[in-house]
């Protein structure tokens, strides 16, 4: 795997992390449920990661704005 490539998937799943955590106390928050948070976490960890990877290397194709 590149090092690039490897970037890459390390970012997304550090900021997967992040944003999930985000995504349950906000779940939590609106449905004062902590199975219902968890829920909703578990399938947006899993959606957002692969839709975040595959973003992130379109981006790296992309030859605009780069030096």
């Amino acid at each position: 795997m590149s090092s690039m490539l490897k970037r890459s998937f390390i970012k997304t799943i550090t900021w997967r992390v992040i944003a999930t955590l985000d995504t349950f106390f906000i779940s939590w928050f609106i449905t004062g449920k902590l199975a219902f948070a968890g829920a909703i976490a578990s399938l947006e960890i899993l959606t957002k990661m692969f839709l975040d990877f595959l973003h992130e290397r379109g981006w790296a194709k992309i030859k605009w704005g780069r030096l």
